[in-house]
This record gives C-alpha cells, structure tokens and sequence, in this order.
C-alpha cells in the first residue's frame, strides 16, 4: 500500500523524457565542443601575442640601440664635441617604458635636456630627428622653424646636416632666417 501510495506520488510518467534528454544533451556536446573551441582560440591569441611582443621588444631595442649610436654621431657634430644618448627609464619593460634624453654640450655637465637652453634644447631634437633620418629615410621631410631659436653659427651647422640629407630627401623647411632661405 505504501508503496502504491509513493509510486502514484511520482505522478504520470514523461514519455518524451528520453528524446528531451536526447535534445539537452547534444545542445550540451555542443556548446562543450564551442567551449573548448573558444579556449583554445584564447591560447592561440595569448601565444601569438606573447610572440609579437617578444618580436617588437626585440626589433624596439635593436631600432633604439641603432638610433642611439645616430643620435651621439649627429650631436657631436652639431654641437662640434660634447656627448649625448638616448636612455629607456625601464630597462626591465622597453615595451612600455618611456625615453629620456641626457646631453652634454661640450663645456657642460652631463645634464637632463630639460636644463638646456632653449637653442641648445633645439639642436638637440634635431641631432634626434636626423639620427632617426640615418636610420630610415623617407623621401621627403617637413621642418617648421627648427632653426627659431638657433644662433648664426648653430643655424650654418643645421644648414650644412639639411644639405647633406638632401641629396637622398626632398626637404621642405618652414624658416624665417635667411641663412637658412
């Protein structure tokens, strides 16, 4: 009796129990299957990252390396002596570090470029832009009033870098000096 009594408390049997189970479990195969896809397309994207940062840290340092050696050329040459370089803030992180630049015109302490004049400053960023120039060339190059805050003498050792790129750039040059024009 109280098994009659428990067997009718069950209620009325599900006939398509079998095919709705059928159903749920080939939706969860499924969505498993897409699951796993999904998880292996993280890993792929991960590992392929991984691999592009090692490839442009690399490249990054070998171009930073390069444009250093440029850039001391370039400013012993306008700056007739004196040193500078180019230094990354982290050496443990190039990829995401910031650059600074240390100069020391000849007669002066080695110092933070911050501390230089304002003509000074601007040799400076020119010893970078044709450092980088010797590096990779581009056919044509736009200069607009570089030479503004530069003397007549640093101004004819700016004329004579422009002329000297020129054979391998088309310069356009914004000026207001006529040692320059």
């Amino acid at each position: 009796e109280e098994l009659k009594t428990a067997l009718e408390g069950f209620g009325e049997v599900n006939l398509l129990a079998l095919q709705e189970y059928q159903e749920l479990k080939q939706r969860h195969d499924f969505l498993t299957e897409q699951q796993a896809d999904l998880q292996q397309a993280i890993d792929d994207l991960r590992k392929a990252i991984q691999r592009i940062n090692r490839t442009t840290t690399k490249r990054f340092l070998e171009t930073f390396h390069l444009v250093n050696e440029r850039f001391k050329e370039v400013f012993a040459r306008l700056f007739k002596g004196g040193q500078a370089s180019l230094i990354l803030l982290d050496e443990q992180d190039p990829a995401t570090t910031g650059v600074d630049i240390i100069a020391q015109p000849g007669g002066k302490k080695l110092q933070n470029i911050d501390l230089l004049s304002g003509g000074e400053k601007a040799l400076v960023a020119i010893a970078l832009i044709f450092g980088l120039y010797m590096i990779k060339p581009t056919p044509f190059c736009l200069l607009d009033e570089v030479d503004a805050p530069l003397d007549d003498a640093n101004i004819h050792r700016f004329i004579e870098m422009v002329r000297e790129f020129s054979k391998k750039s088309q310069f356009i040059v914004i000026t207001h000096s006529k040692q320059t024009m």
